[in-house]
């Protein structure tokens, strides 16, 4: 019972890790992606467990990381048209 949701926040924290690894100029604060990766797939695995019912961990957990991922790409800024970082100082 408490392995659903703990598996699901460690998954969500570890997708929000590689997105922040991935893109860090496209995303907010660490904190945030942080909290929304982990967030996110704790509510796929209430989902996904309201859905399937018990039993059924790696389904559940698939979902997690699913959800966690879609919530994680809503974070996403889109790239300047000038190719420059917003951090970086215009030319």
């Amino acid at each position: 019972m408490i392995l659903e949701p703990l598996g699901a926040v460690v998954l969500g924290l570890a997708l929000a890790w590689a997105a922040l690894r991935a893109l860090p100029d496209r995303l907010p604060s660490r904190r945030a992606v942080l909290a929304t990766g982990a967030l996110g797939a704790l509510f796929g695995v209430f989902l996904m467990h309201s859905v399937l019912g018990p039993g059924h961990l790696v389904a559940a957990l698939i979902g997690a990381a699913t959800i966690g991922a879609v919530t994680l790409s809503l974070l996403v800024r889109p790239r300047s048209r000038n190719g420059l970082s917003r951090s970086s100082p215009a030319v």
